[in-house]
């Protein structure tokens, strides 16, 4: 009788790879930050550099829109930080619903993921 064990964790080449679309994934949030926080700064500080008559709701709705999208991309870098900690401690791609692992192709399009499809299907 031949051994089918399944695979409970990914090996050191596959979670290498996985980093590497991580800090892709990092590196690319944290140029977006930046430029985001720069456009919030230069509005901050050239307060009059708005065209002027315009309404003044635009730049209001502008530094608004600017803040929400620094918080969500401080926050998706938070995400890929916490998985790349799952790679240093070998526990990336396993469902913390489930503890099965979670398919390459999920992990290659999210790589943030905790939940299998079918456990985040489940969710809803």
């Amino acid at each position: 009788m031949g051994q089918n064990k399944l695979k409970t964790r990914y090996n050191d080449d596959e979670l290498e790879e996985f980093k590497e679309i991580i800090d892709a994934k990092i590196l690319e949030a944290q140029e977006q930050l930046d430029f985001c926080l720069t456009q919030l700064s230069d509005m901050a500080d050239n307060p009059d550099s708005k065209i002027k008559g315009l309404d003044d709701g635009i730049g209001t709705a502008e530094n608004e829109r600017l803040t929400a999208l620094a918080a969500r991309l401080k926050k998706h870098i938070q995400y890929l930080e916490n998985a790349n900690l799952r790679i240093k401690n070998k526990v990336y791609g396993v469902c913390r619903e489930s503890g099965k692992l979670i398919s390459k192709q999920r992990l290659r399009a999210v790589p943030h993921a905790t939940l299998s499809i079918a456990a985040k299907q489940q969710q809803k």
